[in-house]
This record gives C-alpha cells, structure tokens and sequence, in this order.
C-alpha cells in the first residue's frame, strides 16, 4: 500500500491529478486506488489538498493520509505560505517538488526531514507542452520516477482525462519524467 497526499494552489489542477492518478493506477494497471480530495475551500489561490491510496489490493480505507509514503508539491512557495507540507513525514517519505531550484529541494528535505527529493521543473513542462501554468499532469510524470505508477499509464490515463487537450498534456507527463532528476 502506498499513500500520497498533494499539495497544490488551486487552479493548478492538484485535485484533478489526484483523479487522473487514481485512474491511471485503476484502468491501466488492473490494481486499485481511491482519491480523497479535501473539499470545502477550493478556490483559485488558496491552498488544496488530495490524499490517494495506491495498491494492489482492494483499498477498503475510505480517509485521509495521515502519514504519507510520498507527497506531491505542486508549488514550491506552499512551504513559505504556512502550508504544513511536512505533516506526518517520516525520513522514508518521498518528496517530489515542482521546482528547479536545487537550493528550494534542500529546504523541503529539511523542512520535512525526509532522505528523497525528486525535482521537476512541471511548471516548465507544462508551459513548452500546453502553453498552460496548469502544471498537474506534468507532476504525474514526475511522480512516475518514485515508482508508484508506471509513466505509460500515466499518459494513457492523462490523454483518456483530457480529451481533445490529451495529446499535449501526454507530452508535459513523458517530459516531466524524462526530466526528473533527485536533488
């Protein structure tokens, strides 16, 4: 069982990448995952949160994550903002950073006392790939690289989310993946 838990600002499609996730690892993989998104003060700007359960048996837990294997920042500032990304970490947990600064990935190692982080510039890729600060399916790529969810169910999941747009943000997913890299 692996638990993730996503931290975004919303209008960067963190909520949705949970959804995208938990279909990616459902359809494409046969194996089983529920999403939990914490509703309630979603709203462009403001920080949101998802919680995912991966397995490859039946997820019978229907709750939040309380102490995550690996956690998703889609935005490097939520550390500066009073966002509590550490919460519940342990030195095993997984940090994948939407960021390029390798100086920004030391401070989340530290602020969340864990051993991994993995870097990706995803705002990047979502700009060069859909032309779009939405960087969502750009850190499901990245999250890819822990090994969680292989990265072709990723875009086939991305591509079958997005419909006409699928096709592009396939692109930011297998160029976050293939510029991931551990800090």
């Amino acid at each position: 069982m692996q638990k993730i838990k996503f931290y975004g600002i919303g209008g960067q499609g963190a909520v949705t990448a949970a959804k995208v996730l938990s279909i990616a690892v459902s359809v494409y993989q046969n194996e089983y995952a529920i999403t939990v998104p914490a509703y309630g003060h979603e709203r462009r700007g403001a920080p949101v949160y998802a919680h995912i359960i991966v397995d490859e048996e039946p997820v019978l837990l229907n709750c939040y994550v309380y102490e995550p294997d690996i956690i998703a920042v889609f935005d490097e500032n939520l550390i500066d903002k009073g966002v509590d990304v550490a919460e519940g970490c342990t030195e095993d947990t997984v940090v994948v950073l939407n960021t390029a600064s390798r100086e920004t990935a030391e401070r989340y190692r530290e602020a969340c006392g864990v051993k991994k982080v993995l870097m990706c510039d995803a705002t990047h890729a979502a700009l060069e790939n859909i032309g779009l600060n939405i960087p969502n399916s750009a850190m499901l790529g990245a999250l890819a690289k822990t090994g969680v969810v292989r990265i072709e169910s990723v875009v086939s999941a991305v591509k079958e989310a997005f419909g006409k747009h699928g096709e592009e943000n396939g692109h930011a997913a297998e160029y976050a993946y293939e510029h991931t890299l551990e800090a």
